[in-house]
């Protein structure tokens, strides 16, 4: 349960500093104020208090400011509001460890989503010491959310209820509780296999024996694990991109356009409200060709 008068004291506070200690104008205190409280709306509807967040609440509340149409540049300001706050929190003694430390914001500009090739997917597959306990399981995570296309919300979600092996998909229950079925790769299929003897081996929580991907205490993942899990991966296999999940969706998404796959298809797959937001592929593909185009035809090719 919310305490409102706790979290009332909080923003008293933290207003408080901003204006003597940062000497804040008027109207940017207005603008932290109304950034913050967006947080803490949301935070009121997850039944949470400000000093109970985890890095996953903070992600899925910077996820629905894209979901409702907020700009990249507004998502960045308000995150930035939201990672002052939770600094003043820290600063003050409410918090011991700042759960804004591993929140990404948008990138802006021209800038278009990070995406792997097939290669790099395989180089980031290959780097993973099978040797280890968990090593068959990574490698399983890897290629089901580039297999699938999947939200990392979706994959530490998944159940074994929800994976029909025999006919090859998965039930993926969406934003909104909006259901779709997602073809699932023969690839995918054996890493998940191969994952199993380690998976049977575990004490499994009571409660979390439908879920695919557990932790070594027989817990299913958080969407934490899997972003550091990814990160520490990427640097093991040399791959010098900034990567997160999803990087892999953007990779799977990336992948079947520039194999031919019509956008329509694509949207149904990663579970899109509008086509606007998967359009966004097309830019990635237009501008591989052009690339290909510059380095391949032979007008752009310099004779000696």
């Amino acid at each position: 349960m919310t305490n409102d008068k706790s979290t009332s004291r909080m923003m008293t506070g933290y207003l408080r500093y901003l204006r003597l200690q940062r000497s804040l104008s008027g109207n940017t205190l207005d603008a932290y104020k109304h950034d913050v409280e967006k947080l803490l709306r949301f935070l009121q509807g997850e039944g949470k208090n400000p000093e109970e967040a985890m890095l996953e609440d903070l992600q899925t509340f910077a996820a629905q400011l894209h979901d409702i149409g907020v700009g990249p540049r507004s998502q960045c300001r308000i995150l930035s509001g939201v990672r002052s706050f939770y600094r003043y929190l820290v600063m003050d003694g409410y918090l011991e460890d700042d759960p804004t430390e591993l929140l990404e914001s948008p990138v802006l500009g021209e800038h278009l989503p990070e995406f792997l090739t097939v290669d790099e997917v395989d180089q980031l597959e290959s780097s993973i010491d099978l040797s280890k306990p968990e090593g068959h399981r990574n490698r399983a995570i890897i290629e089901v959310l580039f297999s699938c296309g999947l939200r990392v919300s979706e994959l530490v979600a998944l159940k074994w209820s929800q994976l029909y092996q025999q006919e090859r998909y998965l039930r993926i229950l969406g934003k909104g509780s909006k259901e779709r079925l997602v073809p699932i790769s023969d690839q995918a299929l054996k890493e998940i296999d191969l994952y199993l003897p380690w998976r049977n081996e575990l004490k499994i929580k009571p409660g979390e024996e439908d879920y695919i991907f557990l932790n070594r205490r027989g817990a299913h993942l958080t969407r934490t694990m899997i972003l550091i899990m990814l990160k520490q991966q990427a640097e093991l296999a040399g791959i010098k991109k900034t990567i997160s999940p999803h990087t892999l969706r953007h990779s799977f998404a990336t992948a079947l356009l520039e194999g031919g796959a019509d956008l329509r298809v694509i949207q149904a797959l990663l579970g899109h409200e509008s086509i606007g937001t998967t359009e966004i592929y097309t830019h990635i593909t237009m501008q591989t060709l052009r690339r290909e185009v510059l380095e391949h035809h032979p007008r752009n090719m310099k004779h000696d």
